[in-house]
């Protein structure tokens, strides 16, 4: 097939490119182990991925993307600081929509690198930005950081902190969350009922399922201490409101955040990592005056995301998804790291889309 020879033509000429940019160039299996993502991502997971299993390794996954793998090769065997490129298929399924691809070729640039994150944040992006000029694309950057820093300082409890960190990346779920936390939504009716039976276990069915009465009694008394939990103030609500509404150019972003951080100290260490990588990304030639910048974006991408967030679009094209995407992950080589852990930040390039507007890097 002509177009699939000169999407695999376009995907060497892309690995090439970041071969010459200093990448060590690997491989990763098609066939990952499922337990590894679904530890990661939970069940989720499923509704995105193609799962098989065999009697001996047990639940597979064909690879939903490279930067698992290339992490677990990494804390294994790697050197620092270290770049990899990589190009190769993932597969993802599509319930939604038949005309978005299940398979499609991924080309990428990994950097681990302990220094200097904001010089290795800006490398990644200008590098890809540099490749993909002839396209006319437009950039997007975010910064998912800023977000868990200001859910960090709030005046409430780690477990309300913790689910609303769970669910950053599920902006619906974020939102009710916050509701029901602050108090602008009230306690549903089964659960009020539920809390107001001094002793809800006595009143329990026989136990059918995987959980034990224990880990039942342990949710009810959970339940308990948090509707005994103040409600987050309206100021602090006010003000995650505010962040997640930047957008505007990274410049003026900044400005903003640095405001919101008046009265918001926890984020101050965050926005100043963004002043750093807009530094950064100015002295390798991107105009950042014109470099838009979205304090909500990348919420709804894979969940390893921790920091910067990039993506590049064609404005001529919106029927399309983004060209290239990526960002910072340093949390998953502290999960997969067993003890160890490095700053990390990479991206990928789907040749096919770069075919498909008529481009060649």
């Amino acid at each position: 097939m002509p177009e699939r020879a000169a999407i695999k033509a376009e995907a060497a000429r892309l690995r090439a490119a970041f071969e010459g940019a200093g990448a060590q160039p690997i491989e990763a299996a098609i066939l990952q182990p499922a337990e590894v993502l679904l530890d990661l991502y939970g069940e989720d997971i499923r509704g995105r991925a193609y799962v098989t299993s065999d009697a001996l390794r047990g639940e597979q996954m064909l690879r939903p993307d490279f930067t698992v793998p290339v992490v677990q090769m990494h804390m294994a065997h790697g050197a620092e600081p270290a770049r990899y490129t990589y190009a190769g298929e993932v597969f993802r399924r599509q319930e939604d929509d038949p005309d978005r691809a299940s398979e499609y070729l991924q080309v990428g640039y990994e950097i681990f690198e302990r220094n200097n994150p904001a010089a290795s944040d800006a490398e990644v992006f200008a590098l890809i930005a540099d490749m993909l000029a002839p396209l006319g694309l437009r950039a997007a950057t975010g910064d998912i950081g800023i977000l868990m820093a200001a859910v960090d300082g709030l005046n409430t409890t780690d477990r309300r902190k913790r689910a609303l960190r769970r669910h950053i990346w599920r902006p619906r779920r974020f939102r009710a969350l916050m509701d029901r936390f602050s108090g602008r939504l009230p306690v549903p009716e089964s659960r009020a009922e539920l809390l107001a039976d001094l002793d809800p276990l006595a009143n329990l069915p026989p136990v059918i399922g995987l959980r034990s009465r224990a880990e039942i009694g342990a949710r009810i008394t959970a339940l308990h201490e948090d509707a005994a939990t103040p409600p987050i103030s309206k100021n602090e609500v006010a003000l995650i409101e505010s962040i997640l509404d930047v957008r505007e150019t990274s410049h003026f972003a900044l400005e903003q955040l640095r405001d919101i951080a008046v009265d918001m100290p926890a984020i101050t260490g965050a926005v100043d990592r963004l002043a750093a990588r807009l530094d950064a990304l100015g002295a390798l030639g991107v105009d950042i005056e014109t470099l838009d910048f979205e304090a909500s974006y990348g919420r709804t991408q894979m969940e390893y995301y921790d920091g910067f967030v990039f993506g590049f679009y064609a404005p001529q094209r919106p029927d399309l998804p983004p060209v290239a995407t990526g960002g910072r992950y340093d949390a998953l080589t502290r999960q997969l790291g067993q003890g160890r852990e490095i700053p990390a930040v990479g991206g990928v390039i789907r040749p096919g889309l770069v075919v498909a507007l008529g481009g060649q890097t």
